[in-house]
């Protein structure tokens, strides 16, 4: 028996018992839609979060006090005041850092905020004026806070349109004052929509001259970040360690290991939240797999109750001639058929159950989410199903061949 009437003869087989093949199929089908689906989603969260960190640019570099964690016990030293004025002063001078082109400290916190009877808790974040700048801010409305109004500690704020919706609705909010902890703070700009850029939402921030916010809001005399651009991309790396190197002198520390804070660039920090999503997704997928073995011991099963309702006509082909490879390859090919047509469905479910899903994440959380179809997944997908099919259904065609054809012809 060719390859050809194989085929026919495995497709006849199938049609006859159509819910008997839908049943077999919808394991297969429920299986790669599910992997489809995460790593499409698992793709398009690592696109959006490493599309948010790069939007601050390859040239910027953090400084974190504090001890980078590497386990448990390094947790509470993350906590950590050991960013100072005077080092911020060390960093600005030319001859310690000379490739630096502009450093900016920053707090951050909440604090609830109130004009009239509205109240909300935007995250309070202290910055310099050079936070336009980097993080390509521009207000809709009104001005951003100068430098004078950082040295003299200005009681000015700059909101975001959320702040703004939350607490003046439809009214104009610019010239108005709101209040946090005790303190009367005069709005001189809104920012328009811009989601999230790094670490904050500007749609929900408060943004004040840092030396306000410390005076003010949170009452320290400290640093919860510094950002810095360095003048290129070629001088990144002589640029951390130039930093490394003041902070270590400013700190009087001679051993590294006992360094009190640690830097991350844009590309150290892409590269660890690529790994950590790629983790995540991979066991997701593994998740789903799972579904896809169970499909696959459903197809062995009901293949070997269809070569127990089949033993008739097993018995009346070999009558005729078909050998034991031909039943076993008629049998191993149906298991391959119906995981093929499962392996194509899913993919076009999980393709348009994931487009989907990137609308209603773009449109519920408002974010730039956008639909990716890997190529890999499809790949995944075929294979597994493949494999799965081949698998699953060899042993039951192996089982089909191997009866007698007297007493399969005998079989009541």
């Amino acid at each position: 028996m060719n390859i050809r009437h194989t085929f026919k003869t495995a497709i006849l087989g199938l049609h006859t018992h159509k819910m008997r093949a839908f049943l077999t199929i919808l394991g297969i089908v429920i299986g790669i839609t599910a992997i489809i689906l995460v790593m499409s989603v698992g793709r398009g969260a690592q696109n959006l979060v490493l599309a948010q960190v790069q939007g601050l640019g390859s040239k910027t570099i953090f400084v974190i006090p504090g001890r980078e964690a590497h386990g448990p016990s390094d947790i509470a030293q993350t906590f950590s005041d050991s960013l100072r004025e005077r080092d911020l002063n060390a960093l600005k001078r030319k001859e310690n850092v000379p490739a630096l082109s502009s450093i900016m400290p920053i707090v951050f916190g909440a604090e609830s905020a109130s004009y009239g009877n509205e109240t909300y808790r935007p995250t309070i974040m202290g910055a310099s004026e050079l936070v336009a700048k980097i993080f390509d801010l521009y207000p809709q409305e009104g001005i951003f806070f100068s430098e004078e109004d950082v040295k003299f500690k200005s009681g000015v704020v700059v909101i975001g349109s959320k702040v703004k919706e939350k607490l003046f609705g439809a009214d104009d909010a610019v010239g108005k004052k709101i209040k946090m902890k005790n303190k009367s703070f005069r709005i001189i700009g809104v920012l328009p929509q811009k989601g999230q850029v790094s670490f904050f939402n500007f749609d929900e921030v408060a943004l004040l001259p840092y030396t306000t916010a410390q005076q003010y809001i949170f009452g320290i005399k400290f640093f919860h970040r510094l950002v810095i651009e360095a003048a290129s991309e070629e001088d990144i790396a002589r640029t951390v360690n130039d930093v490394k190197a003041t902070l270590r002198e400013s700190h009087g520390i001679t051993d590294p290991t006992k360094d009190d804070f640690f830097i991350e660039t844009q590309a150290d920090l892409a590269a660890r939240l690529s790994t950590i999503t790629d983790i995540l997704t991979l066991l997701l997928v593994s998740i789903a797999t799972v579904s896809l073995v169970v499909g696959g011991i459903g197809i062995m099963n009901i293949m070997l109750v269809s070569v127990t309702e089949r033993t008739r006509e097993i018995g009346l082909r070999k009558a005729l001639g078909a050998t034991d490879h031909d039943i076993l390859r008629q049998f191993l090919v149906e298991a391959i058929i119906l995981t093929a047509i499962g392996g194509i469905i899913g993919i076009l479910l999980g393709a348009l159950f994931a487009f989907a899903t990137s609308l209603i994440l773009s449109q519920v959380l408002s974010i730039a989410w956008k639909f990716v179809f890997p190529l890999s997944a499809v790949f995944l997908g075929v294979s597994v199903s493949s494999i799965i099919g081949l698998l699953f259904g060899l042993y039951p065609a192996w089982e089909a061949s191997k009866k007698s054809p007297i007493e399969a012809l005998r079989y009541e």
